[in-house]
């Protein structure tokens, strides 16, 4: 793993700088910066616009990073633009993440697109795709992660994730850390970049489920009401509210205006729209199987909070994690949720052992066992559930991504 931009650069000027030709909106951040990416492209794609969205890591197929108005981008144009850049690979050897950025902005440029939404794939400041000069960064919250990389303090972290922040270019927060907030506010200071916290949030709830949510929302400058959320669980309405403010403040000079009903058109669909998948998702009703993408202490505990929200208490828990992550903390928030712990291990070296998993989990009344591969684990857990203790999936994008790919295998 290298960071920086020089790499990128490189392999953008060999496609003669397609990150230079389509307006954007650049997203960092801890958590939900894939929700809050996919709630502003389903929201510029029910506009109207050709909305470019960039996400990372994918869960079962490559293609699921690069899309245009929900549709992946074809295996045939990434085997084209990879063989244009065949040469340049073999003799200056980028990192997979450097050369899948300049495939998508690539795309994005060749496909015309009238605005793409950027994910960051790991920090900020020397991410691949902070060599795009975006009409809005977002930086959705600030939290522990990485902190081999990005620094063991939250204001070295927040600094990190700064490092999207342009000259001039307003950024847009839902950074609630007093420490975070003041580094930023720093660097927007420095860099003449208007900040717009997304400050209190008064919240309405008039239902959730499994399907989503309905909500009145209240902050400064955002109102509505009985608005539709197609992600469940009530972290996604900060998230929502993040997305809203964006769109107003990159369409506030005309071009890129949305009205009220593409906003509630585009939040009401937002898998639809942009193909997101694994967000507390309910992917199967017999046995009830539930998905989640969370893999840091902090995702999980609203994970966790959302599902006794909703009144799911007891699950089967099938559960692997990356060995870069606190698994002790996350297992710690999901003991109180569940009996029955399976733990596996993706395919790939990152991942720590399922056993490893098995031996952290510390409530001598809970059930433990650690399967051979995810599938196996998910397996496993089909025939121990029950209508009131459904399944859930979690821990890692890799884990889930395996669960799916079985999933959707079994059901062939």
């Amino acid at each position: 793993m290298k960071f920086g931009l020089e790499g990128v650069s490189r392999l953008l000027g060999v496609l003669d700088d397609p990150h230079q030709r389509f307006p954007s909106i650049h997203i960092a951040g801890t958590n939900g910066k894939g929700s809050t990416a996919s709630m502003l492209a389903a929201i510029f794609s029910s506009a109207g616009y050709r909305t470019g969205l960039y996400t990372s890591p994918h869960l079962v197929d490559f293609t699921e990073r690069i899309r245009i108005d929900g549709k992946s981008i074809p295996r045939r144009a990434v085997a084209e633009l990879t063989n244009r850049l065949r040469r340049h690979i073999l003799r200056h050897k980028p990192t997979f993440f450097e050369a899948t950025t300049a495939i998508a902005f690539a795309w994005f440029a060749e496909k015309k697109v009238d605005i793409a939404i950027i994910e960051t794939g790991l920090g900020g400041r020397l991410d691949s795709t902070n060599v795009i000069t975006p009409l809005a960064s977002v930086i959705t919250t600030i939290g522990y992660e990485h902190t081999d990389i990005l620094g063991n303090t939250i204001a070295k972290i927040a600094w990190e994730k700064a490092g999207i922040v342009k000259k001039g270019v307003p950024c847009v927060t839902g950074v609630e850390d007093r420490t975070a907030l003041r580094v930023l506010r720093k660097v927007c200071r420095e860099k003449g970049a208007h900040l717009h916290p997304l400050g209190k949030l008064r919240v309405s709830l008039r239902s959730e489920s499994l399907k989503g949510s309905t909500v009145d929302v209240n902050a400064e400058g955002l109102r509505y009401k009985n608005l539709k959320i197609s992600l469940p669980g009530r972290f996604q309405i900060r998230n929502t509210a993040l997305a809203l403010s964006t769109a107003g403040v990159v369409g506030k000079g005309g071009a890129f205006a949305v009205s009220e009903s593409a906003i509630r058109k585009g939040l009401s669909t937002i898998q639809a729209c942009t193909g997101l998948e694994a967000r507390l998702s309910l992917v199967r009703e017999k046995p009830r199987i539930v998905l989640d993408v969370a893999h840091n202490p902090d995702g999980i505990e609203k994970l966790v909070a959302a599902l006794k929200t909703l009144g799911i208490k007891e699950v089967v828990l099938v559960f692997g994690v990356m060995k870069d992550k606190d698994h002790v903390a996350m297992l710690q928030y999901l003991e109180s949720i569940t009996r029955e712990v399976i733990a596996v291990a993706a395919r790939t070296e990152r991942s720590r052992s399922a056993s490893d998993v098995a031996a952290s989990v510390s409530n001598p009344r809970i059930g433990v066992r650690a399967a051979l591969s995810v599938g196996e684990g998910v397996r496993l857990a089909i025939h121990q559930a029950s209508p009131r203790r459904p399944i859930l999936i979690t821990g890692s994008h890799y884990v889930v991504g395996e669960a799916l790919e079985f999933l959707r295998a079994k059901r062939a």
